[in-house]
């Protein structure tokens, strides 16, 4: 295991520093913050003043070589528009993403799964097709079309919810949390419902089709021959073995859905990363980008390490493999 754990470290490490040249230097060589943050009226001498002040004056090597000499002190670079560190700026808005896309994975995982066992389990009854066609339409309705029935029906007509914001919050190891308020779980329920919705589906389909494989597999008949229970043949025999695909997926979707909430944010002006980025982006403000760029990196590459580490221990032959190859 310290031999897998070693290796998937340095193909890590690899890939955050080949991440952060494409991203360096792909977001630098576009536009010119220097049009949007100084005024059009100013001179020469007050754009050469602004040009020099902001580091953009420098060859965009040298620019990248301070950038990772800095980075490695934890500095990420200063917003141009903030005028504070880029870091400090995402980590401020960072626990409200992460605690809407957990929230929005929790109720993917604690209804998909069930779901896609019932519906793989009795796949021609009129609860499995229903089941399926649930997950067809999570598929295919749009995010902001979601979004916005969702607050028409839940805030406008029955007003029973809100519709924007993040409520009341308190204090969690350091952290501001909403869950832990009922003022922030009514305000927290709608758009993490909206951001889950795709994913339930996606897991709805891998668990049906898990448990469609796994009930034909000479184990599971051979527990039926055993005399063994309904409940302990699908909790124990079936339910383990669907958990390979379903935790690989959701380890790579739980990157995405931090990375791309940014619709949802929107929508229900959640005060997370997606309107700092979507911001930061308008103005050009090319610190906070590239921060935000590799901070969602760093988050995938943690995520998908943690995958690996949790699939080498669902199925031990992936690590042996890993340590023939």
């Amino acid at each position: 295991m310290t031999v897998f754990i070693t290796r998937r470290l340095l193909q890590s490490c690899l890939v955050i520093f080949v991440m952060s040249l494409i991203v360096f230097f792909g977001v630098n060589v576009i536009g010119n913050p220097i049009d949007i943050l100084i005024n059009p009226e100013a001179d020469q001498a007050e754009i050469e003043r602004a040009i020099k002040a902001l580091g953009l004056d420098r060859p965009i090597h040298e620019q990248y070589l301070v950038f990772i000499q800095r980075a490695f002190e934890g500095d990420l670079g200063r917003s141009f528009v903030f005028g504070e560190p880029a870091l400090k700026l995402i980590m401020q808005r960072m626990p409200a993403t992460l605690e809407l896309a957990l929230c929005a994975m929790l109720i993917s995982i604690v209804l998909g799964i069930p779901l896609g066992m019932w519906a793989g389990l009795k796949p021609e009854s009129a609860a499995g097709k229903s089941i399926m066609g649930f997950s067809i339409l999570g598929f295919s309705l749009p995010s902001f079309w979601v979004g916005i029935m969702l607050i028409m029906i839940f805030a406008v007509m029955l007003g029973v919810l809100p519709s924007t914001g993040r409520g009341q919050t308190v204090g969690l190891f350091g952290l501001q949390v909403s869950f832990l308020t009922w003022d922030g779980l009514a305000h927290l329920l709608l758009p993490a419902v909206n951001l889950a919705l795709f994913k339930l589906s996606l897991v709805i389909r891998l668990a049906r089709a898990g448990t469609r494989e796994v009930v034909l597999q000479d184990y599971v008949k051979f527990a039926r021959a055993k005399g063994l229970s309904p409940s302990r043949i699908v909790l124990v025999h079936v339910m383990k073995n669907i958990m390979i695909p379903v935790v690989t997926i959701l380890g790579l979707e739980l990157g995405s859905v931090i990375a791309f909430s940014v619709v949802t944010e929107t929508i229900f002006a959640w005060p997370g990363m997606g309107k700092l980025i979507i911001d930061s982006i308008n103005l050009l403000d090319r610190p906070v980008i590239v921060a935000y760029l590799l901070m969602t990196v760093f988050m995938f590459i943690t995520i998908n390490l943690v995958v690996d580490i949790l699939y080498s221990i669902l199925d031990p032959r992936v690590r042996l493999q890993d340590i023939k190859g």
